[in-house]
């Protein structure tokens, strides 16, 4: 509002409501004006987490008078008109349609700051990025490449643990800083990744597949593959070629849930084994200060997917164990052993020792697959982020070495002295189980040595910045970083 309307405003008002407003009080600021070409979906939802954030918006459209239902207190008018009305234009249109805007936007959008959200359905689609190409187009405007890394549902229901944080690029720094200021009040973090020749990379993030799921699903592949067929050989082919019976219908679900629990254990290892690896290679180096190598980086960097996927496969043994009391198979096997005793006037003896196996076995396994799930639903960014450092490592480093300890024990207690007997080495090969036992078990004496007050100790003590020197002088040395 200009000073001679709020003077004309102030002659107009009566004496007796002029003393009500208290002395030094100014009249409120007007909000911001920001525009947005593109009345989409994410246009909607951007314009309407605006006004939510105390801004004014108008939108630019072609058909500003049959453009669909607009956020209310916003209007649709001309492009020619928005662009005139902010000094920030976010454009929100694809970049098929960006060729008006050279023909007849130029000029109004001359000075201004122009934000491209737009992102591409493939990855070197065009040869250009989309917000280099639009800053050639509009020359005189300063282009700022950020919000594309977020989605209309975000912009509804506002930052989320997994969608807070808004990058951005471009040449001005002033133009920046003012797209970062906006989006820092509509809740997220702004980060800047520099000038606008990062666009290209910005627009690559949305297209990517999973990129920190890939190495634990390959290896979950990987184990699936290799157990299956290692199973199937050992039990079906052997069964078909050796005793000449056709048992290949347990391939759907007895063999399945042998593979299940295998692959869920090996990989819950896996989760564990690189920070023992690296606590071995500081204790060997003296120092915390020396780089990892990039594998063990990498392998370090993907252990909660690890162990995500660990839990789905022991998802997965719970529920097939759940359906194996009403297979085909085993209630024709109950009915076959109850008639045949009930013909021979014979009964089976209680094996104590036997009750005591299965219920340890079923007990343990309950155990594990309980903190299995903690592990899982800590693992959660809203969950997390409710935890402080001490009760979130608690859970996922001294809980999950437990959680180890239970699963392993239960698969020793599932394979109890078969280990023992000729007839559970098929083909001279061992039991797939067996197999899954190694990494579990040398990750447990490996932590076992760590926890050793010695080891222990020196471990902490390292981690704290203490370095070993040179072997000649035998001195140490307290880093004071």
């Amino acid at each position: 509002m200009s000073a001679d309307r709020l003077s004309s405003v102030s002659e107009e008002v009566k004496p007796e409501s002029v003393s009500l407003r208290p002395l030094g009080t100014a009249a409120a600021p007007e909000q911001e004006l920001l525009c947005i070409f593109g009345t989409g979906d994410f246009g909607r939802s951007l314009g309407q987490r605006l006004l939510q954030s105390g801004y004014r918006v108008v939108y630019g459209s072609r058909r500003p008078h049959s453009c669909g239902p607009l956020p209310q207190g916003t209007q649709a008018m001309s492009h020619e008109a928005a662009a005139q009305s902010a000094s920030l234009v976010f454009m929100c249109i694809h970049r098929e349609h960006y060729d008006f805007l050279e023909t007849t936007l130029a000029p109004q959008l001359k000075g201004k700051v122009v934000v491209d959200v737009s992102n591409n359905l493939k990855k070197n689609l065009y040869p250009e990025a989309n917000a280099e190409y639009l800053q050639r187009l509009i020359p005189g405007a300063h282009v700022v490449k950020a919000f594309n890394t977020l989605s209309a549902w975000a912009l509804q229901n506002g930052p989320s643990d997994a969608n807070r944080q808004v990058y951005l690029c471009g040449n001005d720094a002033e133009a920046k800083q003012a797209v970062a200021e906006v989006a820092t009040k509509l809740g997220f973090t702004a980060l800047d990744k520099g000038s606008l020749s990062a666009a290209g990379e910005l627009e690559d993030f949305p297209l990517q597949l999973f990129p920190e799921w890939r190495l634990p699903l390959r290896v979950a592949v990987g184990l699936t593959a290799f157990f299956f067929f290692y199973v199937v050989i050992r039990d079906v082919v052997f069964a078909y070629v050796v005793q000449g019976k056709d048992i290949s219908f347990r391939i759907m679900v007895s063999l399945a849930n042998k593979v299940f629990p295998i692959v869920s254990l090996i990989m819950l290892s896996l989760c564990y084994l690189p920070g023992v690896i690296a606590a071995f290679l500081q204790l060997y180096r003296g120092t915390k200060y020396r780089r990892f190598a990039h594998w063990l980086d990498r392998w370090m960097l993907c252990r909660k997917q690890l162990g995500l996927v660990a839990l789905g496969f022991a998802f997965l043994h719970v529920l097939y164990t759940l359906v194996i009391p009403i297979r085909y198979y085993v209630r024709f096997k109950i009915a076959a052993n109850t008639i045949s005793q009930i013909r021979e006037n014979r009964t089976s003896v209680f094996d104590n020792t036997s009750a005591w196996r299965t219920d340890s076995y079923y007990s343990i396994g309950m155990l594990g697959f309980g903190l299995y799930l903690l592990l899982g639903i800590t693992s959660l960014p809203s969950v997390s982020n409710a935890l402080s450092w001490r009760e979130f490592n608690f859970i996922q480093s001294k809980l999950g070495y437990l959680t180890v300890f239970f699963c392993t024990f239960h698969t020793y207690l599932y394979g109890w002295d078969k280990f023992l007997r000729i007839s559970s080495y098929k083909w001279y090969t061992p039991p797939a189980h067996m197999l899954s036992l190694v990494l579990p078990s040398v990750l447990i004496v490996l932590k076992l040595l760590l926890l050793l007050p010695c080891v222990d100790r020196s471990l902490t003590r390292i981690r704290q910045g203490w370095e070993r020197t040179d072997a000649e002088d035998g001195s140490e040395k307290a880093l004071l970083t």
